[in-house]
Order: C-alpha cells, then sequence, then structure tokens
C-alpha cells in the first residue's frame, strides 16, 4: 500500500525547480511534475525538465502550451527585447514575464484537483532572485488563500497547501541542500537565452546567480557555457 501523498510540481527545468522535486520527494511525495511551454526562448528549458522528471523519479510530467508571446512584454516571450547582461540590477527586469507565475499555479491548481491532491510545490526565492514580485511570501500566501475559495476540493474540506521551500533561502544555500539529496545540477537548464543545445550565455541575470551561488557553495559548476 503507497502511504506517500500526491503532490503538483511546478517543473521549468532550471536549478531551483529540480531541487523542489528532490525536497518534495525527500517529504514523502509523489510528484507529479507540470512544465509550461509558454513561448520562452529558452525553450531548451523544457528538454531538461524532462531529464530532471526522469532522473528524480516523477510518477508523471507533462508539458502544457500556451503562446503568451501573442501578449509580449518581457525579453522572455518577445525577440524584440533583448534579455539584460550587464548585470542584475534594481528593480523589476524586462525578464519578468506578466502573470506567468500566476497562471503556472493556477494551471497546478487544477491538476492537483483532478488528482486529489492537496500540495503544490514551486521553487520561488526572496532572496537571490531578480526582483520578480510574483516570487514573494505575500504572493504565495494570497494566492494559497485564493485556492481555498476557488477549487471545489477546498469547499468540501481538502485544504490546498502551496509549499515554496526556497523562498528563504540563499542560491547556495539552495545548491547545497540539493547536492545533499542527490540533484544533477549538469541536467538543468536556467540561462534565459540558451541554444539548443540547452548551453549557458553566461552573462544573463539568471547564470549570474547560478554561477555565484555555485561558487559560494563550494560545489562544482556543471553548468555547460557557451564560451
Amino acid at each position: 500500500m503507497n502511504l506517500r501523498k500526491p503532490a503538483v510540481v511546478l517543473l521549468s527545468g532550471g536549478l531551483d525547480s529540480a531541487t523542489v522535486v528532490a525536497l518534495a520527494r525527500e517529504q514523502g511525495f509523489d510528484c507529479y511534475c507540470l512544465s509550461v511551454e509558454y513561448g520562452q526562448r529558452h525553450v531548451a528549458e523544457l528538454e531538461a525538465a524532462r531529464r530532471v522528471a526522469t532522473a528524480l523519479g516523477a510518477l508523471q510530467h507533462r508539458v502544457l502550451h500556451m503562446d503568451m508571446n501573442q501578449f509580449g512584454g518581457s525579453a522572455l516571450t518577445d525577440a524584440s527585447i533583448d534579455v539584460p547582461t550587464g548585470g542584475v540590477q534594481p528593480g523589476i527586469p524586462v525578464t519578468y514575464v506578466p502573470a506567468r507565475n500566476t497562471i503556472m499555479l493556477s494551471l497546478a491548481m487544477a491538476w492537483a484537483e483532478v488528482l486529489d491532491a492537496t500540495d503544490i510545490f514551486v521553487g520561488v526565492n526572496a532572496v537571490d532572485y531578480s526582483g520578480y514580485p510574483d516570487c514573494r511570501p505575500e504572493f504565495i500566501k494570497a494566492f494559497e488563500t485564493m485556492a481555498n475559495l476557488a477549487t471545489k476540493a477546498a469547499v468540501e474540506g481538502r485544504k490546498l497547501t502551496i509549499h515554496a521551500p526556497l523562498i528563504d533561502l540563499s542560491k547556495a544555500d539552495i545548491i547545497r541542500a540539493g547536492n545533499r539529496l542527490g540533484v544533477d545540477y549538469g541536467l538543468t537548464v536556467s540561462c534565459y537565452q540558451a541554444d539548443a543545445e540547452g548551453r549557458a550565455c553566461g552573462v544573463c541575470d539568471s547564470c549570474r546567480l547560478r554561477r555565484e551561488g555555485f561558487a559560494a557553495a563550494g560545489v562544482t559548476d556543471p553548468t555547460r557555457y557557451r564560451a
């Protein structure tokens, strides 16, 4: 008899979400991983997500398709907007994708209801992050409140919990946690403009935070860079 509980885990294919899958498994959950192809220029992360889901023993991995580049408004979904490469700057960067985390959590919420799962895991981080408003604890708390008003499951007494286990961790702490759990970070892609083979540019905000995290953690960086 399987005593493990099902949980939906949002899996981008990057370093943070891979760590979250490993943490969810450690906490006794069966992982149903959900990735979204939303028109991002770094589409190589989806193949990375497939690799991570397989390596970490996800029970299922699904990729949903939507076209947020019809709206644009972000360097990740609009080819006319350059990805910043000059270093992490204060404020909300042009790599912020309007409503992305709200939409992805909503999709995870829908699948969780179908699975009779009361737990969703997401890899948002409010320490070593690029200034995104939908990575803050206040947002996660507000979404959980909304989810427990909006779902049949919650109305019938099955309260939904949004887990954000990385929310207060530095990038180095995240890497140490994943390293302890055997996460192969060589499978992951974090770069905002990774090429078709998943090789990183090394200069976008995500690459800089990732590289600094490995250095601070004292862990060898397995990232494949283009140069």
